[in-house]
């Protein structure tokens, strides 16, 4: 087996994975009752999912062009980027999903931003 055909086995495998994860994380999306369930079915993908498509891509590029360190650090701050700015955009997302009066589920638990916060004495 040559290396090329190794690294086209492994980033197809992370490409397939992460594919798969953001599929389901879509019917997900679409089975869940509130807005605020649907931001939270869908962080776990922009952690998980899309990482590994990234990285599939990756390891397909430097395996079929060479190894470049610009696209090491490319992946790197990608990566990052996608950690960072997903867990905020999820809590902004759900902050203004509550805060619009958009419906909630009576199930979701705890939902401290629907309850009047305690006035001052």
């Amino acid at each position: 087996m040559t290396l090329t055909l190794v690294a086209d086995t492994v980033a197809g495998i992370l490409l397939v994975v992460g594919s798969l994860s953001v599929l389901l994380t879509a019917v997900t999306m679409v089975r869940v009752r509130d807005a605020v369930s649907r931001i939270n079915a869908l962080s776990p993908v922009t952690v998980f999912g899309l990482p590994l498509v990234v990285l599939g891509e990756y390891v397909s590029t430097a395996a079929h062009q060479g190894f470049s360190a610009w696209g090491l650090v490319r992946l790197l701050i990608t990566l990052v980027a996608l950690l960072v700015v997903s867990s905020m955009a999820s809590n902004a997302l759900a902050r203004a999903a509550v805060l619009s009066g958009a419906r909630i589920d009576p199930a979701t638990a705890p939902n401290d931003l629907a309850q009047e916060p305690p006035h001052a004495a």
